[in-house]
Parts: C-alpha cells; sequence; structure tokens
C-alpha cells in the first residue's frame, strides 16, 4: 500500500459554523467539489480537509461516536516561532480557541510549539520545528 493521505475528515456538530471558521476565519479555500452535507478544503500540500456531519460519519464508518478527545491532533507546522504566535492569534480572532499557548518543546530542542480547538474541539497544534524542512509549505522529511 502507498504511504498517501489525501483527505481528513471531521466530523461536525454544526457545519456552516466549522465551514465559516476554515473559510472565512482561516481563509482556506473551499472546493466546488463541496456539496450537500459535505465541504471540503484545497490544502497547499496536495491533501484535503473536509466537513461531514460528526452523526453522519460515525454511521458511515459503523463506529460509536462517543464524543470528546478521540486521541488524534492535526498540526501545521510553519517556517518560524513568530509564525507560530501569529497562527495561533489568528485563530483566537477567527473563532477558536487555545488549547496550550505557544512554547518551547521539551521533546525537541529549539522547537516552538502551541494548540489551538477550532470551534467544533478539533485539536490542531502550530509547530516550528528547527529539524524540519518546508518547501512552499510542504513538509519535506528526510529518506
Amino acid at each position: 500500500m502507498e504511504p498517501n493521505l489525501t483527505i481528513v475528515t471531521l466530523g461536525v456538530r454544526n457545519l456552516d459554523k466549522a465551514i465559516r471558521f476554515y473559510r472565512d476565519g482561516l481563509g482556506w479555500p473551499l472546493s466546488g467539489a463541496s456539496v450537500g452535507d459535505f465541504a471540503i478544503f484545497k490544502m497547499n500540500s496536495g491533501t484535503a480537509l473536509a466537513l461531514y456531519p460528526r452523526d453522519l460519519l460515525a454511521s458511515d464508518a459503523e463506529v460509536k461516536d462517543f464524543g470528546g478527545f478521540g486521541g488524534i491532533t492535526l498540526a501545521q507546522n510553519v517556517a518560524t516561532r513568530e509564525e507560530v504566535d501569529r497562527v495561533l492569534s489568528h485563530v483566537v480572532n477567527s473563532g477558536g480557541s487555545i488549547l496550550r499557548p505557544a512554547r518551547e518543546s521539551g521533546d525537541v530542542s529549539g522547537a516552538y510549539t502551541g494548540y489551538f480547538a477550532d470551534p467544533e474541539g478539533h485539536p490542531w497544534e502550530v509547530a516550528f520545528n528547527p529539524y524540519f524542512q518546508l518547501k512552499d509549505g510542504n513538509l519535506i522529511l528526510p529518506d
């Protein structure tokens, strides 16, 4: 199987509010492939972020929705420490909330990270890691 991730779908309780956060608040481009209860955003990395009603997503996957933290965080790596602070500030102004303010990471020397939640509570990490390389917003990992 190819190591490839094409779409991350977030189950949401309020689709309209979630669309407004990502499209209007963060400025992410909503694709014309969005129809009905399905919204999909174009990402720079060639992947996409989709939003779908949480109950319908659980039903489609035939899983029970226990709500709350699902053991998954999403991450956006940025080029500088200052950009971490800018992104977190922008998120708050757009309707998100800070889960953990940005600070030096104890795990990686020189790393600087913070966490926010979108209006539905999905946790996102915003990270600067001096050992990761970014090219046109895409993460370049060593072989």
